[in-house]
């Protein structure tokens, strides 16, 4: 099962990620790319590229038969989905195998089983790991639905059984708000999905998301490397990870980890994987909520702590090869943070951003690593997801990390797109964070978004203060100089040799306000808030 070539079904950060770790192992990799992608960076780097259609995911990213096929043609031994797009398709993985091709990721009967939330809530029930709450079985109509909330109290949870990264929930606070988006709740779904299945989960005020990496080989041989915290989010959309996690004591991060392997062992799960939990805050106890069978955009904060390639791993397990260590191998070194930078403004509602991007300077030093495809005049598409780039720094200590990140944003600059980067700088300053207060509803309980927006009004009005000042002396300075030329300023007493001299040194004096004045306003007028 030897792997000599890898077709990466991705694009982005990504792409450029496993075409790198593919280069390490000295494989060949084929890039595949849209009209909006032929320029990209994975193009560039990748042994071989092929377009496969427009820039619609639909048409291109997302066409099963069209990448398959070039898998096929151009004698791709192995395929890697990355994340997103059709990483967790069992279909696909189905069509991978039908042509001979090695899907790097878990078997297509796994993943539609990892893929139904219920189903593995059951099986975890089953073997005795905790799961949240929630309705039995899928929810067929409202009023179902509605004899759980009851029964759990709102505010509830309505869920999608299907989908992932924070789609397909909703948080209802009555039973008139629950009917109501039941309903909206399965027209989605079926536009999505195909189906409806939707369940009610219990809600707690205040929760930490806690996710484990999870490494399965052919034989049987299944590892955990720690935990993740993915709590700092917006809309159920992922901001900031850490790993570890600040508040998972040792005692508990090996008993959940023991309870990961064995739901790994019962769905014999082989490559990379992830068990997400929930932590309520008000008891500690940990749930879990479901399985994401492919590897996740935070993977690089468990790679710097554990020192172990993720990629490189999948590779190694898809062809065949048992795991190079065991559980008792690995330890926990350090601290890493990952903050995601995304092509939206933070600062507008976090619209969309897209475009040509101008210079680019990414920040390097001890410590900080820098996941992207960014380079001078590349396009940021408005077709697919917004992530640009994700900056994972190493501390020996959390705070070491998290100063390492601060001045790695600092360096960061982007020209030609709005980015996420400025609510990154605030939250690395934020003493709630610092002191490792954080949950899913950090932004909101600490007024995160309002701060920023206060702090950008004094830094505007700071602005505006300078170059008001600035203006003033330019302008004053600039009269004074017209109006006296020079002369009125030396005594009348003076010689005429001590008066030229004084007199040149006045106007000096003066060029030197205009200066200074000049200089006051170009600062003013480049302050960066």
């Amino acid at each position: 099962m030897s792997i000599r070539k890898v077709l990466i079904a991705n694009r982005g950060e990504i792409a450029v990620r496993v075409i790198r770790a593919c280069r390490e192992l000295e494989i060949s990799t084929v890039a595949v790319y849209s009209d909006d992608d032929v320029n990209a960076l994975h193009v560039k780097l990748a042994d071989e590229a092929y377009h496969i259609g427009p820039s619609p995911p639909r048409e291109s990213y997302l066409n099963i038969e069209r990448i398959v096929e070039t898998a096929r043609k151009t004698g791709a031994d192995a395929i890697h989905p990355g994340y997103g797009f059709l990483s967790e398709n069992a279909n696909f993985v189905d069509a991978c195998e039908k042509a001979g091709i090695i899907f790097i990721g878990p078997k297509s009967s796994t993943m539609r089983f990892s893929g139904d939330k219920m189903a593995i809530k059951q099986l975890a029930k089953r073997l005795g790991i905790p799961v949240v709450p929630a309705s039995d079985g899928i929810l067929e109509d409202a009023d179902k639905a509605a004899e759980f909330a009851r029964e759990f109290g709102y505010p509830v949870l309505l869920k999608s059984a299907f989908g992932g990264g924070g789609r397909g929930i909703r948080l209802v606070n009555n039973e008139e708000q629950l009917r109501q988006e039941f309903e909206l709740s399965t027209m989605e779904a079926k536009a999505a999905y195909g189906r409806a299945a939707m369940f009610v989960e219990k809600y707690f005020p205040r929760i930490r998301h806690i996710e484990y990496q999870l490494l399965r080989d052919m034989h049987g041989n299944g590892v955990y490397l720690f935990e993740r915290e993915c709590s700092i989010q917006r809309r159920y959309q992922k901001l900031v990870e850490l790993a570890p996690s600040p508040v998972m004591e040792e005692e508990t991060r090996h008993r959940i980890g023991g309870m990961v392997v064995k739901l790994a062992d019962a769905l014999d799960y082989i490559n990379a994987g992830t068990v997400e939990f929930i932590r309520d805050e008000g008891t500690g106890n940990l749930y879990l909520i479901e399985i994401n069978s492919r590897l996740q955009v935070e993977h690089p904060v468990t790679e710097m702590i554990t020192g172990k390639d993720l990629v490189k791993l999948q590779i190694h397990v898809a062809s065949g090869k048992e795991l190079p260590f065991k559980q008792q191998d690995l330890r926990i070194n350090g601290s890493a943070i990952e903050c995601r930078i995304n092509a939206e403004d933070p600062l507008n509602e976090f619209a969309p951003s897209y475009g040509r991007v101008g210079s680019v300077s990414i920040p390097y030093g001890p410590g900080i690593r820098v996941d992207t495809y960014l380079y001078p005049g590349c396009n940021i598409s408005g077709y697919y997801d917004s992530l640009v780039a994700k900056v994972i720094t190493w501390g020996s200590t959390f705070d070491e990390a998290r100063r390492r990140m601060r001045n790695a944003l600092d360096e960061f600059h982007i020209e030609g797109i709005n980015t996420t980067i400025p609510l990154h700088r605030f939250i690395m300053e934020e003493p709630a964070f610092s002191r490792g207060e954080i949950s899913t509803d950090y932004l909101d309980r600490f007024n995160i978004m309002e701060r920023i927006q206060e702090r950008v009004k004094a830094s505007i009005q700071s602005r505006t203060d300078a170059i008001a000042a600035a203006t003033l002396i330019f302008t004053q300075m600039s009269r004074y100089l017209s109006a006296s030329d020079g002369k009125g300023m030396t005594s009348s007493s003076s010689s005429s040799n001590d008066g030229q001299r004084r007199a040149q040194q006045d106007r000096g004096k003066v060029s030197a306000w205009k200066r200074a004045g000049m200089l006051m306003l170009a600062r003013g007028s480049m302050y960066e808030v």
